[in-house]
C-alpha cells in the first residue's frame, strides 16, 4: 500500500487567525509540538506504518513546504506531487496523485493530521485488507460508529481506498470529498470504520485555537 499525504491547501484559515492576533502569518505544517513542525509529525507516523510508497502532494505554499522537507532530509524519503494549477479541491489534488497508478491500494491523509499514530494506520490498512472485497472498499478512521458502516456522514481523511474504484468518483470534481464518499456509499461501497485510540486523533489543525489545544495536551 502508498500512501498520499495531502499539503496543497491555501492556509486561508490560518492566515487569518493570525492576522487576527496582529502576528505575522505562519504556515500552520511548519508551527512546531514538541519542537517538530507539524508536517514532519504526520510524514514519521506515515512513513512507520506499513507503507511502500509516500506521496507528498504540494500547491499553494508549495516552495514553503519544499524547503521544510528539505531542512529535515526527507527529499529522498518521500514523493512530491504538483497540482500544476495551484488553485483546485482536495479531489483533484488527490485525482492528480493516483491517476498514473490506479492499480495501487492507498492510504490518504491530511498533512495537518499530527496526532493520527502509526498503529491507527496499520489498523485501518489490516481493517482494509481483510475486508470481503478490498477493490470495492474504503476503511476510513470512525467518527462515530465503528465496523461496518451505513452512512458516510462526517467522514473524511485518513481513508484507504482502491486507487481505480476512488478515481470513477473523482472524474469531473473538484471539491472536498465528503460528498464524493456520502456517494460512495449510496453506490454499495463497503465502509468499515476503524477506532481511534483517542480523541485527539479525529482533530484536524485549521485554526490556531486547535494548533494551541493540541500542543498542549501532547507536550504534558
Amino acid at each position: 500500500m502508498d500512501a498520499i499525504i495531502t499539503a496543497a491547501g491555501k492556509n486561508s484559515r490560518m492566515i487569518d487567525d493570525f492576522k487576527q492576533r496582529n502576528k505575522k502569518p505562519i504556515h500552520k505544517l511548519k508551527l512546531e509540538i514538541n519542537n517538530k513542525p507539524i508536517l514532519i509529525h504526520t510524514i514519521e507516523k506515515v512513513v512507520n506504518a506499513d507503507i511502500n510508497n509516500v506521496t507528498i502532494a504540494l500547491g499553494h505554499h508549495k516552495d514553503e513546504i519544499y524547503s521544510l522537507l528539505k531542512e529535515y532530509d526527507l527529499l529522498d524519503t518521500v514523493n512530491i506531487k504538483i497540482n500544476e494549477d495551484v488553485n483546485v479541491g482536495l479531489s483533484k489534488t488527490i485525482e492528480n496523485c493516483i491517476k498514473d497508478n490506479l492499480g495501487e491500494y492507498y492510504l490518504f491523509t491530511a498533512a495537518d493530521q499530527p496526532t493520527i499514530s502509526t498503529e491507527t494506520i496499520n489498523n485501518m490498512i489490516n481493517t482494509f485488507k481483510n475486508a470481503p472485497n478490498p477493490k470495492n472498499t474504503i476503511s476510513v478512521l470512525a467518527r462515530r460508529k465503528i465496523g461496518k458502516l451505513d452512512s458516510a456522514e462526517g467522514l473524511g481523511m485518513p481513508f484507504c481506498c482502491y486507487g481505480n474504484l476512488l478515481y470513477k468518483y473523482l472524474a469531473n470534481e473538484d471539491g472536498n470529498l465528503n460528498p464524493i464518499l456520502r456517494k460512495m456509499i449510496k453506490n454499495n461501497v463497503e465502509f468499515y470504520g476503524t477506532p481511534s485510540r483517542n480523541e485527539l486523533e479525529l482533530k484536524n489543525i485549521n485554526h490556531y485555537a486547535e494548533y494551541e489545544y493540541i500542543k498542549e495536551k501532547l507536550e504534558k
